[in-house]
């Protein structure tokens, strides 16, 4: 049975595209964007794909997994043809989701919950995409989309290399000392004076099992030293972690850089580059 269910390339407006080159470079008129809607656990989820204009071999395959939760977060069409189309740009095919219950989707967003299946699923899309390479995966995550990576990592040892930029590693620490994030989890886990709460703040903590987390990945991790969302001791801690486990990593603090990176994003995009380029192209 296919899991893809739709696939409808992405038609902006001309104003839209000069917009989308302008943000994410020219380079954007090579690639193409879908909108995608595929199974998962049996549920109708949304998401994208993006890819060269131009196939002449397989090529590796990134999975992207977007922050925010519910609909606050949920990518829209100019946006997808800008970050999944800078991605595919560099060389690669990117898979995206926005998770069930999202966008139209089928079922319930849990926050790193079931809805982790969302991505993983994903990678079974390459049984009807001829030209992904499926000894080459990549992941990448921002903000919650760094967390659904950590967790992601724990569950197979396929990916190769990741970035995870303004990521979740501890739901408890953000949730104490970050209004914005707790007032985000009490939205998806519930009132933090319930045990379901706090055993959900552990279970999709990656400080608390890094242990965990593939052996065979290569972490890039970014974050903004003035990053008041998710604060930058998240990454600070977990790469204490990752030491301790010989987990191959790289650590990225941008000065006074905030939760989007903005005046950094062409500084991050460079390293994000060279390290699919590293660990995905060598």
């Amino acid at each position: 049975m296919n899991k893809i269910v739709l696939r409808k390339k992405i038609e902006l407006t001309p104003a839209q595209e000069k917009f989308v080159k302008s943000g994410w470079g020219e380079n954007i008129i090579n690639t193409e964007t879908e909108e995608l809607t595929y199974l998962s656990d049996g549920m109708k989820v949304n998401g994208y794909l993006s890819y060269p204009k131009e196939i002449n071999k397989k090529l590796p395959c990134i999975i992207w997994c977007r922050g925010g939760v519910g609909e606050a977060g949920v990518i829209d069409n100019f946006n997808a043809r800008g970050i999944f189309g800078l991605i595919a740009s560099w060389g690669y095919v990117v898979l995206a989701s926005q998770y069930r219950g999202n966008a139209g989707g089928e079922g319930k967003d849990d926050f790193g919950g079931d809805d982790l299946n969302d991505i993983l699923n994903l990678t079974d899309l390459s049984d009807e995409i001829d030209y992904i390479d499926e000894t080459k995966w990549g992941i990448e995550g921002w903000s919650r989309g760094g967390m659904m990576t950590y967790l992601a990592l724990t569950k197979t040892d396929i990916f190769k290399a990741a970035v995870i930029t303004g990521g979740i590693a501890n739901l408890r620490c953000n949730s104490e000392e970050s209004t914005f994030m707790r007032h985000l989890y009490e939205l998806s886990m519930g009132s933090p004076s319930t045990e379901d709460y706090k055993n959900k703040c552990k279970e999709r903590s990656i400080i608390n099992f890094p242990d965990k987390i593939s052996k065979n990945i290569n972490l890039l991790l970014l974050h903004g030293t003035a990053d008041d969302t998710v604060l930058p001791h998240d990454s600070i801690d977990i790469s204490y972690k990752l030491i301790e486990n010989n987990i191959n990593f790289r650590l990225i603090l941008y000065e006074n850089g905030d939760h989007y990176l903005k005046g950094h994003r062409k500084e991050a995009d460079i390293e994000r580059k060279k390290w699919y380029e590293k660990y995905l192209l060598d």
